[in-house]
């Protein structure tokens, strides 16, 4: 165990184990300051209703559902660059995204990091921590600041369906289910295949989140649910579920745990199970 702990950067004694990538993720006081709050273009992904009712002071809410449809259409760099830019944002831009779901808040982690946005954060616990802090909140609807766009895509972050069907033939990438056993054994699904990719690992997005704070749990907690699938530091990884956001939230979880080649299949189930050319396991559960 204490070998594989390494790989991620961890030492172990009496202090809490640090994340290996502690610059992905920011706390509710650390943002709630003048300053932070001036840096960053901050992004809340809920609802219009919820953002109406109160957000953080400058956030600017993004429609995610849209964003996750258009990068599934949407292949052009120059639609990409104008749309980041009317939200105030380009590759230069820090961002801080937060919401009341870690699905919705890594999905879009996942395309802007994707679209080469160099400096994203997540806040550890999103609405509910920030809330629970009593920090400031905000009834202002705020407008985005545009920017000129720029992106610069980084195709190794996410895995297509054929470059997933090439890692069954070689094997040179572990794959990582991030759905519940049920999904993974074939026991629940929408799809018209049910099951999971053959070969590969379950570990349920869940298990990464404190359900009490809904805070991540800390490096050494979450250390030992990696070294139990087999994950290391240096070997490459793709997460997959149903349609990208629990993968987005895994993905997530292993960049800043140190993982080095980490990719996220975006469509995920949703394609895997309806296509006709893809093989499905139905693992018996344990």
């Amino acid at each position: 165990m204490m070998a594989n702990l390494a790989l991620f950067s961890l030492v172990l004694g009496t202090s809490p184990l640090p994340y290996a990538k502690p610059e992905l993720i920011i706390e509710p006081i650390t943002l709630d300051q003048a300053e932070a709050l001036k840096k960053f273009t901050i992004l809340d992904v809920r609802g219009e209703k919820s953002y109406a009712e109160g957000h953080i002071p400058g956030a600017v809410r993004v429609d995610v559902a849209g964003m996750s449809k258009a990068f599934n259409a949407d292949t052009s760099e120059e639609s990409w660059a104008k749309r980041l830019g009317e939200l105030g944002v380009n590759i230069d831009t820090p961002v801080v995204i937060y919401g009341d779901d870690w699905r919705e808040s890594a999905r879009l982690w996942s395309l802007l990091r994707y679209w080469g946005v160099k400096d994203v954060k997540l806040l550890n616990g999103g609405w509910t921590a920030w809330k629970a802090e009593k920090r400031q909140v905000s009834s202002n609807m705020e407008k985005p600041k545009g920017v000129k766009g720029k992106v610069a895509p980084s195709v190794n972050r996410i895995a297509t369906k054929n470059q997933v069907l090439d890692l069954l033939k070689d094997k040179s990438a572990l794959i990582l289910d991030v759905r519940s056993k049920d999904e993974y054994c074939g026991d629940a699904g929408t799809a018209k295949k049910k099951g999971s990719i053959p070969g590969a690992v379950n570990l349920e997005w869940i298990d990464f989140i404190n359900r009490d704070t809904q805070k991540l749990k800390s490096a050494g907690e979450i250390a030992p649910m990696l070294e139990k699938a087999g994950i290391t530091r240096s070997k490459p990884v793709v997460t997959y579920c149903q349609s990208g956001g629990r993968a987005s939230v895994s993905a997530f979880v292993l960049e800043l745990m140190g993982g080095e080649q980490v990719r996220n299949y975006y469509r995920s189930w949703a394609e895997w199970g309806n296509a006709d050319d893809t093989p499905v396991a139905k693992p018996e559960k344990k």
